[in-house]
C-alpha cells in the first residue's frame, strides 16, 4: 500500500469544529522538551500504554510484520533515556543539540465522546553535534488522548522522508 492509501482523506483545515490550536500548542511543547533534553518529561505525555513508531520502510502499515528504525514502548523509552543519560555514554559524548520545527498541524480524526483525536503534521528535525549537522523531515502523526485540560500520547508515528536510508 502507497502512504496515499494509507493516509486518512484530507481536509481543508482538518476535522470541522476542532480547533487546532490546543492541539499544536501541545506538539510545540513535546518538541520543545526534546529539544531541551528534557527526556523524561517527554516519556511523560505518553499513556501507560503509549508508542513511539518510525517506520522503516515508505506506507509501514505495522510495526509487528517486519523491522523498524523505532517501535520503543514505556519500557524501551526508559532503557533509552537511562543510556542518553549514562555518564559514560560515548556515543552521545558530547551530547546532540537538536531543532525540531513543526508545521502543516491539522486534526484529522476526531472521537470527541472517547476523547481521542488523531494529529498529523510536519517535522524537520536538525541534530548537530561534533561539527557534524544533520538533516530528519517526514509526517507525524499523533494518537492523543484528552487528559484534563491537556493530551497525553497513545501513540507518535514518524514517517521519515528518508526512511529506507541508511543511517549511521
Amino acid at each position: 500500500m502507497d502512504d496515499a492509501a494509507r493516509l486518512p482523506p484530507l481536509r481543508l483545515g482538518g476535522v470541522p469544529g476542532i480547533d487546532r490550536l490546543p492541539f499544536e500548542l501541545f506538539l510545540i511543547h513535546e518538541a520543545r522538551l526534546l529539544d531541551a533534553r528534557r527526556f523524561r518529561e517527554w516519556m511523560d505525555l505518553f499513556t501507560e500504554d503509549g508508542t513511539y513508531w518510525v517506520p522503516a520502510v515508505p506506507g509501514q502499515e505495522s510495526p509487528f510484520d517486519q523491522a523498524s528504525l523505532f517501535y520503543d514502548d514505556r519500557q524501551l523509552m526508559q532503557t533509552r533515556i537511562d543510556r542518553l543519560e549514562h555518564p559514560r555514554i560515548h556515543i552521545q559524548s558530547p551530547p546532540s543539540r537538536t531543532v525540531h520545527l513543526l508545521g502543516n498541524v491539522v486534526v484529522e480524526e476526531a472521537d470527541e465522546a472517547a476523547g481521542e483525536f488523531l494529529v498529523g503534521s510536519t517535522v524537520v528535525m536538525v541534530e548537530y553535534r561534533q561539527d557534524n549537522q544533520r538533516l530528519f523531515a517526514g509526517h507525524q502523526q499523533h494518537r492523543l488522548r484528552r487528559d484534563g485540560e491537556s493530551f497525553r500520547i497513545v501513540q507518535k508515528r514518524v514517517d521519515l522522508a528518508n526512511c529506507d536510508s541508511a543511517f549511521e
